[in-house]
This record gives structure tokens, C-alpha cells and sequence, in this order.
């Protein structure tokens, strides 16, 4: 299913952004002209039940170890090959946040405000989703989680 047909579905307010192919989330942002913190990039991980997804700002780092304690146990990046096997419908390398489509809960990390509007990744390298964070939260009722790590710079 589409992300678009997704969100109309679910009357939820969103605004689809076109721009120059970007395989990062900080990429996008910069393609984009907003600041690092509004974008929000989707990583797949491997826990101790299931893959699920987090979801955190362009500009934070992952932390496993924060997710794994809260999590009650390991927890690591998937790889290539299955981001692959489970976003089948999406471009190579494409991890979308929206988790209900794919039977995965996500985490969502804590300086992700609910007022604030988000920027996530389409199903391709030049879609991107524009909708405000607490739309994002109905939707997928994410555990809310403090995983992330702001970037050195």
C-alpha cells in the first residue's frame, strides 16, 4: 500500500515532499532547506523478540545499549539484506516509520516532541512525508523510549 493512500485512510493531515535522491536522513534535510532535528530517520532493528523499528532525529546517533536495557536484551542493526526481505514494496535501502504495514512496533525516541511537525522518508529516496509527530503517534502508538544520542560535531 502506498504511504499516501495509508495516511488519507486514516484522515490523518500530511504533505508529500519531492526532492533530489538522498540516502540519508540528514541528506534530506539539507535537499529539503530545514534543520536536521525536523527530519526524523527510521532505522531497523533486530531485538530480543523481533525486528521493530526506532525512530529519532537526523542529527541523534542510535544508542543499542540504552535500547537493549530497556528492551531486556540485545539489540542490533539489521543489514542490508534484511531491510530488503522486509521492505519489499519500497526502493533498496528505503526503511519507511509507518510499522503498522509491516507488522513491526517502533520505539520513538524522547526529543521527538508530539506538537512538533516531522519530516520521515517516503517509500522511495525522493518522497518524504511532512505531518506533525502526535498524527505519527496516533497512528502507530510507539513506545516512547530515551535512545538517542546527539551527533559530535
Amino acid at each position: 500500500m502506498k504511504l499516501a493512500q495509508f495516511l488519507a485512510e486514516q484522515q490523518v493531515h500530511f504533505q508529500t515532499l519531492i526532492h533530489p535522491p538522498a540516502f540519508s536522513a540528514q541528506k534530506r534535510a539539507k535537499y529539503l532547506n530545514i534543520p536536521g532535528h525536523q527530519v526524523a530517520k527510521t532505522v531497523l532493528l533486530a531485538g530480543p523478540e523481533d525486528y521493530f523499528l526506532a525512530i529519532l532525529p537526523a542529527t541523534h546517533h542510535i544508542d543499542t545499549e540504552a535500547l537493549a536495557r530497556a528492551l531486556g536484551g540485545p539489540v542490533r542493526l539489521a543489514d542490508d539484506k534484511e531491510i530488503a526481505d522486509v521492505f519489499r514494496d519500497c526502493e533498496w535501502g528505503v526503511v519507511p516509520p509507518f510499522g503498522t504495514l509491516y507488522g513491526l512496533s517502533v520505539v520513538l525516541d524522547d526529543s521527538l516532541r508530539p506538537e512538533a511537525m516531522v519530516v520521515f522518508i517516503g517509500s522511495t529516496h525522493v518522497e518524504a512525508i511532512r505531518m506533525r509527530c502526535r498524527d505519527f503517534e496516533r497512528l502507530e502508538r510507539p513506545v516512547r523510549l530515551p535512545f538517542a544520542r546527539r551527533e559530535a560535531s
